[in-house]
């Protein structure tokens, strides 16, 4: 995509496709684990807090984001597979700004039966149970704020997810639109536009959602701000 944007060429081979594709499913499954394991630790940190330095262990934190990375990576080698077998004998123009599945089958004349089958399949354990583990995990959470009686307690322990919540609110909304809105042309372009924010705008906001709760970024970024609103004074 960078060399599409630098060089203005907007051409890709079948093969250059189908990797990009590998990739964007096996990074997009695995942050779908990755952000309900994350919500697991907040659950223990704030619904468990006695038992969690013993629970969340430096050898468990490693045997989940190995299972998130594993989870990620076998469903899409089973569908490139199937992907591989696919004929393209159609236009060779794509509707989307990158290989997605829905708009590459659009291109293919072969049978794509098995493959949407296969990914239906998949969509369960992988997206929906992810899923469904977060919204689990901040029902309880939110529980468990609602009976703290001091107010500055509420809001220390709110304090400890909501960076991950708007992540987590961010990246599943957008998906949502995408595949579950009607496949009409009139929301063709808002599909365009939402895709943007879960393949582009998350993974960019993350490093900065994440780091402000950091201190020190803090007091980095209130000094960026006061130079940034002095200068603008000085050339007034």
């Amino acid at each position: 995509m960078l060399a599409s944007l630098l060089t203005g060429d907007r051409t890709i081979s079948v093969g250059g496709c189908m990797t990009q594709f590998f990739f964007f499913c096996f990074l997009t499954t695995t942050e779908c684990s990755l952000l309900a394991v994350m919500s697991y630790d907040r659950y223990l940190a704030i619904c468990k807090p006695l038992h969690y330095g013993t629970c969340m262990n430096g050898k468990l934190c490693l045997q989940l984001a190995a299972g998130c990375w594993i989870s990620g990576s076998l469903p899409c080698t089973i569908m490139m597979r199937f992907m591989s077998q696919l004929i393209f004998c159609g236009p060779s123009v794509m509707d989307s700004f990158f290989c997605d599945l829905t708009p590459m089958l659009k291109l293919s004349c072969s049978d794509t039966s098995q493959i949407m089958l296969v990914l239906y399949i998949f969509s369960f354990p992988d997206a929906v149970t992810p899923f469904l583990l977060t919204l689990t995990s901040y029902v309880c959470i939110v529980s468990t704020i609602l009976r703290i009686p001091s107010t500055t307690g509420r809001q220390k322990a709110f304090s400890t997810c909501f960076s991950h919540l708007i992540v987590v609110t961010f990246f599943y909304g957008t998906i949502m639109i995408v595949y579950l809105l009607p496949k009409s042309s009139n929301l063709r372009a808002l599909n365009k536009g939402f895709s943007v924010c879960y393949t582009v705008l998350t993974p960019l906001a993350n490093p900065l959602i994440y780091s402000l709760r950091n201190r020190e970024v803090k007091e980095a970024l209130r000094k960026a701000v006061r130079k940034c609103l002095a200068l603008t004074k000085k050339s007034d």
